[in-house]
Order: C-alpha cells, then sequence, then structure tokens
C-alpha cells in the first residue's frame, strides 16, 4: 500500500523507468484495453473523458491513473477501472468516475499494494468491489488503501471488500442507498477518520457472511473504525469481538500517512477537490 504525494511518485517512477504515456485530449474507448507495461495514463491539464468501455490493468504494474474522467461505460461487465489480474504498485488519482453498467472500480484476482486517492465517484450503483468471490481464496493477499475520496450518492460499495485488507481514511461518503461499507468473507477494513453522512439509509457498515473455498465455515469480515464522523443520524453498526482486535494497523504496512481529523472542513474541502481538476503536470527535471 503507498500513499504519497504526485511528484514524488512522478519522481521516483522517472528514476525507475525514465518514460511515460500521456492522454492528450478526448479518448473514446470502443474495448476495453490491456496494458503490461504503462508507465502513466495521466491527463496534463486537458479534460480527458473515457467513455463507451473502460479501462482493464492487466498483469502490470508501476501505473499511475491521473486526472481522468471516466463516464457512461455500456456493456457486460464493463467497469471504469478493472484492475485483474495480479497487478500491484497501481495509483488511480484525481479521477471522476460516474455511470458504468458494472462498477466503477474493481480490484481482483490478487491485484494488490493499490491506491485510490483525490476521486470523485457518482450517479452509480456498485461503485467499488476488492476481491472477486468467495471462490478466489489467493484474494488474500491484497492491500488496499482509499483516501480523500467523495463518494456522492452513489449507492453501496465504497467499498465492498472480499478477503483483502483494506485501509480508508480521509473520504466522505453521503447518502448512500444500501450501506456505505461492506465488509464480506475474512476481509479488514481499517476505517479511521472518515465522514459518514447518512440520508434515508441510515446503516455505516454493513457485514455479508460467505464461505471461503477452502473453509468450512461461512464468516463476514471485520470493521474498525477510529475517529470517524457520522452525521445525520447514520448508525456504524460496528460488530464486537476477537476479530476486530485482529483487523490490521496502518503502520504495518507504511510508516506514516497524511491523515487530518474528520471535520465539517474536510467534508467542504473533499467536495470541491476530488476528482478531475485543472492541474499542470510537475516539470520533468
Amino acid at each position: 500500500m503507498m500513499a504519497m504525494d504526485l511528484s514524488a511518485m512522478d519522481a521516483v517512477e522517472r528514476s525507475r523507468y525514465g518514460s511515460s504515456l500521456r492522454f492528450l485530449g478526448r479518448f473514446i474507448c470502443l474495448r476495453i484495453l490491456g496494458f503490461r507495461l504503462i508507465r502513466r495514463s495521466m491527463g496534463e491539464g486537458q479534460r480527458i473523458r473515457l467513455t463507451g468501455k473502460g479501462l482493464q490493468l492487466k498483469e502490470c504494474e508501476h501505473v499511475i491513473v491521473c486526472n481522468l474522467e471516466f463516464e457512461g461505460g455500456r456493456g457486460h461487465d464493463v467497469d471504469g477501472i478493472q484492475i485483474k489480474p495480479k497487478s500491484r504498485h497501481i495509483w488511480i488519482d484525481r479521477c471522476s468516475l460516474r455511470d458504468y453498467d458494472d462498477g466503477l472500480i474493481d480490484i481482483t484476482r490478487e491485484s494488490t499494494d493499490i491506491t485510490i486517492s483525490r476521486c470523485h465517484f457518482g450517479q452509480h450503483d456498485k461503485t467499488m468491489l476488492i476481491g472477486a468471490d468467495s471462490s478466489h481464496v489467493t484474494d488474500r493477499c491484497m492491500r488496499v488503501t482509499i483516501h480523500h475520496c467523495f463518494f456522492n450518492g452513489t449507492r453501496q460499495r465504497h467499498p465492498r471488500v472480499r478477503f483483502g485488507k483494506v485501509h480508508l481514511y480521509n473520504n466522505y461518503t453521503r447518502n448512500w442507498g444500501i450501506y456505505a461499507v461492506c465488509a464480506s468473507v475474512e476481509s479488514q477494513i481499517h476505517s479511521q477518520c472518515n465522514i459518514y453522512e447518512a440520508g434515508q439509509k441510515k446503516v455505516v457498515f454493513q457485514y455479508y457472511t460467505e464461505k471461503a473455498a477452502d473453509r468450512e465455515e461461512a464468516v463476514a469480515g471485520w470493521v474498525r473504525s477510529e475517529g470517524d464522523l457520522f452525521l445525520n443520524g447514520a448508525q456504524p453498526s460496528l460488530l464486537e469481538g476477537v476479530g476486530v482486535a485482529s483487523v490490521f494497523k496502518p503502520h504495518e504496512h507504511y510508516p506514516t500517512w497524511t491523515m487530518e481529523p474528520a471535520s465539517m472542513a474536510l467534508k467542504d474541502t473533499l467536495q470541491v477537490c476530488t476528482g478531475w481538476q485543472s492541474i499542470t503536470r510537475p516539470p520533468e527535471n
């Protein structure tokens, strides 16, 4: 799991690869794209919108997808961004995603060490899935960080997790339609300083029981909540038990991360500073 600023990641990437791939203009996906050796997909101040099909990151590593819009994907199993199988060290930053026939972001099939940051999600049902299904027990390796994202009235899966370890911090989720976050089979979710503002539905954390293919007993996952802010009658519905104590601690995976208390000021910031932004790429030295 990684969480660092764009200029730092960019410097590291240039030192490793010395080059990048950039999108400069409107890009219409007519098919799912499979990438193995992409260094970067980045909108450099231009308003780049991907429509039609989604972006598939397949068996690749050290990829940054930054400052793009994903909207209106149509077709069976069409996700905005699909990360599978066995992809790692992926960073999705400052993207706007909405209105796909399947998910907005799916992370499955042993893909790990992935960060989703400063993204805006809207106009959608099944927002983000981490872990394919209960038969894919090798997804126990997955680690994902989601921070400073705005889930704006999307219905469910912010995210839904099977098997993996997920660190959620400084996100704002409001007006969900079923639940905010779901912990399914063996998953561990550390929810830290997030803002959950309920609409008509109040339950924040949901638990779905499933049986892993190599186990006899069906189980759900576990959520640890620290410093979260619950607004408008939001009900955490947290479970108690030994499983909560077993949830990973973020410092086990990275020594530091930039976090602030959940507050109304953070809520206001995330509404205007997430998703596509008119920014320029850092200069190359």
